[in-house]
């Protein structure tokens, strides 16, 4: 396994992989579903180094975006020192592998590089199964929060609760040196 930058010949794989990620929300009923993302924002992130892949045997295995700002979700504590962990997508041939435990470790790692405080993520609506699965991941769940603004945020943020995780590496640290 290995992770690396996305770069612009895997365009047309992440956009499969979202495709494949919302025919999978679609199907699961009562989930929140990605619109189609704007070509322009995933480019953006490539050339900024902010999208990311996890390569088996040559393989995109799953991707992700980072970002070091997200104001309009984490309002007042976007102040915060972190990295926004966003639109994690698996490749089917790869399922159940936990993949979000390995990005959780690595982004970990990433942060305390950049000397970030928090690694975060959010999800939509009231998922059940998705919040659980992160906080086994190790994210404590900071509750659901209804967005004050979501003029720019993508469609599927209008109008639905936002579920907030967080990990304080700082807490972490304490915890490991006791």
């Amino acid at each position: 396994m290995e992770i690396r930058n996305c770069t612009i010949n895997d365009i047309d794989e992440i956009f499969r992989l979202y495709k494949i990620a919302s025919d999978y929300q679609k199907a699961k009923k009562k989930v929140v579903v990605w619109p189609n993302f704007k070509r322009t924002l995933v480019e953006t992130e490539i050339a900024e180094n902010r999208q990311w892949k996890m390569l088996i045997d040559g393989e995109i295995a799953c991707l992700w975006a980072i970002a070091f700002q997200d104001e309009q979700i984490w309002e007042e504590k976007n102040k915060d020192s972190a990295i926004y962990i966003h639109r994690i997508a698996t490749n089917p041939n790869f399922r159940g592998n936990n993949f979000v435990e390995k990005i959780v470790n690595w982004a970990k790692k990433y942060a305390k590089s950049m000397d970030k405080q928090f690694v975060r993520l959010d999800t939509l609506g009231n998922n059940v199964k998705l919040i659980q699965h992160y906080e086994n991941a190790g994210f404590e769940f900071l509750g659901m929060f209804d967005l004050n603004n979501t003029d720019t945020l993508p469609e599927h943020y209008h109008n639905v609760p936002a579920c907030l995780f967080e990990i304080n590496l700082n807490k972490q640290t304490e915890k490991s040196s006791r």
